[in-house]
């Protein structure tokens, strides 16, 4: 069995392989993060054998499946432009919940707060939408922000224990931790 110590970035690649034009953008950021250890974390995608744009669309599954059977989390960014039903990322979202039994960090951009996760409902891919729904994914949501991430990262994953296991689809940080980060007054 796998050493799952990962955490699995999922995005909506929108199609295109130009970052600037789709969700891609926000793993870059990330990996900048990451890379001045001002976020820290273990990027599963690193883990395995890249896949090429020529890559079939088995291929590519195999190599996402077998990333996501060395993560301990999933990091789901959500933007404006997320589709609902459009690429892998539903694929993706399935085999981390039903699979995986991965709790998901929801991290959305343009936000310094989430205090409300079922208002941003109209956001979320089909496979997140119906999991939330009928209660199978355990999720934070949260703001696509440093300590956000960084404190959802290093709290949720499968080898959480006591208060840090996710036992519902629509949890959120307090107001008061948000004020703790600097995010909101």
């Amino acid at each position: 069995m796998a050493y799952r110590n990962g955490t699995y970035v999922a995005f909506d690649g929108q199609a295109t392989t130009d970052p600037t034009k789709s969700d891609m953008k926000y793993y870059g950021l990330l990996q900048k993060w990451n890379k001045y250890n001002t976020l820290t974390f273990s990027d599963s995608h690193k883990k395995t054998h890249q896949v090429r744009d020529t890559s079939s669309k088995l291929t590519l599954q195999r190599r996402l499946v077998e990333r996501l059977g060395n993560s301990k989390n999933m990091l789901l960014i959500m933007s404006d432009d997320t589709s609902w039903d459009r690429g892998m990322l539903n694929f993706e979202i399935e085999k981390a919940v039903d699979k995986y039994s991965l709790p998901i960090i929801v991290a959305y951009t343009g936000y310094n707060s989430i205090l409300d996760p079922k208002s941003l409902g109209s956001k979320w891919p089909k496979e997140l939408a119906a999991r939330i729904n009928n209660g199978t994914a355990k999720c934070i949501h949260i703001p696509f922000r440093e300590k956000a991430i960084m404190s959802a990262i290093s709290q949720f994953s499968i080898h959480s224990t006591g208060d840090n296991i996710l036992t519902g689809s629509l949890n959120y940080y307090s107001r008061d931790t948000y004020k703790n980060w600097g995010y909101i007054q």
